[in-house]
């Protein structure tokens, strides 16, 4: 049986105490991304290069470049280029490249059992040495960032970027339509369904094409239903851990409300990384989505007057009648990774160590960060929201984070890649009702600690 990154300890508590009082986490995406977006930039620099891939969608991507170009800038003799990736393909892609030695110099990510997989290959860093040298550094970031860096007591990525709880956004015009307030309790969603179905309106926009974002329905179900300790026993890898009755309730749940047309007809077809599901709700054609905090961004980027009209309404998943869980709790990413790859140049690691060093994480990236609607993972950064126009978002965000007594790691960042992988392929089996609870229990016992 595989070790796990983190102890039972630390994956349910990791940060009680610290500023965001959340666990590790590592959701299935920063962020959908547009298609068509493989560009390259970088310095113009007549010295070494270091190489980046990252992922295309704005604002995000917008933030990560011009943070590239302002290291480029003023290291004009050790530059990097970039390159930016679809979601999707950027998965396959940077797997690839690792398994043939061919990475770049910096390796972007979600931390987790993924990166345990590279740790395990020899192909990235140990950081610990460098965190020990820059002190302040570590010390200006969130301790619960650090969970999904960590393999076995050594760091090997440095968190960057924002923390992204998984979100339940709605529309309020469709609200006022069929005269409802946003469901309470999950009695209230099943409710609500004929009502907007009537109305013509989906109740939920769905990615299902990308499966991660089935994942979440069912992170929250099972934390709803039976508390985090009924997936810490997957993840301890615990005989038949996911024939636990809660699980069972919440696959059963799950599948009642695709049968009540829960879910935009043709859900299966529809992928995140094209930003679809996000303009399902800003153009009224569904009334609610669970979807990252990243989306934030990119819906007042591309919804007109959704965001700044004041049309977009946003709450933590409610609780289930009877469940166990806390309602305070959440899912998604308490920060992006970034690691450096063990076949790059002494040349190409100390570009990419004075880039974390000196840019990555700046004053003026948090700055950015904060424009795209997003909480950078830097201590301080909420007394930039007083001034900004998403402050309302920001602090609803910040505040999840404060009070959640569980900030659970995304299921597919947890478990092995093995493992995560017949996971994903069981969730979109499951939402295509092609499979049973049952069945699902079974499929996914048999990959317990593989």
């Amino acid at each position: 049986m595989e070790i796990r990154t983190t102890s039972r300890r630390t994956f349910l508590s990791l940060s009680m105490g610290l500023p965001l009082g959340a666990a590790l986490a590592a959701c299935g995406s920063s962020g959908p991304t547009r298609p068509g977006t493989a560009a390259s930039s970088g310095g113009g620099g007549g010295g070494t290069s270091a190489t980046y891939w990252y992922l295309s969608t704005q604002p995000q991507e917008g933030v990560r470049t011009r943070t590239m170009e302002r290291f480029n800038k003023a290291n004009p003799n050790g530059t990097i280029k970039g390159t930016t990736f679809q979601n999707d393909a950027f998965k396959t892609k940077i797997k690839t490249a690792i398994g043939a030695g061919q990475a770049p110099t910096l390796i972007w990510g979600w931390g987790g059992g993924t990166l345990r997989s590279y740790v395990q290959a020899g192909q990235v860093d140990d950081l610990t040495p460098f965190f020990e040298q820059n002190q302040a550094l570590k010390d200006r970031l969130f301790p619960s960032s650090f969970g999904a860096a960590t393999i076995d007591g050594k760091i090997y990525a440095m968190p960057c970027e924002t923390m992204q709880p998984i979100v339940l956004y709605y529309d309020k015009r469709a609200f006022e339509k069929i005269g409802a307030q946003p469901p309470q309790t999950w009695g209230d969603i099943m409710d609500l369904v004929p009502k907007f179905n009537a109305k013509g309106i989906a109740p939920f926009s769905l990615g299902g094409q990308s499966r991660w974002t089935n994942m979440m329905w069912l992170e929250f179900l099972f934390d709803r239903i039976g508390g985090p300790e009924v997936f810490q026993a997957v993840f301890d890898g615990e005989k038949d851990a996911w024939s636990n009755p809660a699980a069972l309730d919440a696959l059963g749940k799950m599948q009642e409300l695709i049968k009540a047309g829960g879910f935009i007809k043709g859900f299966s077809s529809i992928t995140a990384d094209s930003n679809a599901d996000q303009a399902l709700l800003y153009t009224g054609k569904a009334a609610m989505m669970l979807h990252g905090g990243w989306t934030y961004g990119s819906m007042k980027t591309d919804g007109g007057d959704f965001v700044p009209g004041g049309h977009l309404g946003y709450m933590n998943f409610p609780p289930v009648d009877g469940g166990k869980g806390d309602p305070g709790n959440t899912v998604g990413n308490p920060g992006q990774y970034m690691s450096i790859s063990s076949k790059a140049t002494p040349e190409q690691k100390e570009i990419a160590k004075k880039f974390f060093a000196t840019e990555l994480m700046s004053d003026a990236s948090v700055k950015e960060w904060v424009g795209t609607g997003a909480v950078p993972i830097v201590k301080g950064a909420d007394a930039a929201f007083a001034s900004s126009p998403d402050r309302d978002f920001l602090n609803f965000v910040y505040g999840i984070a404060v009070n959640a007594k569980t900030f659970a790691q995304s299921w597919d960042q947890a478990l092995s890649p093995t493992a995560a992988e017949v996971l994903l392929d069981n969730i979109a089996k499951l939402f295509q009702l092609s499979i049973s609870p049952q069945q699902f229990v079974t499929n996914m016992n048999a990959v317990i600690g593989k």
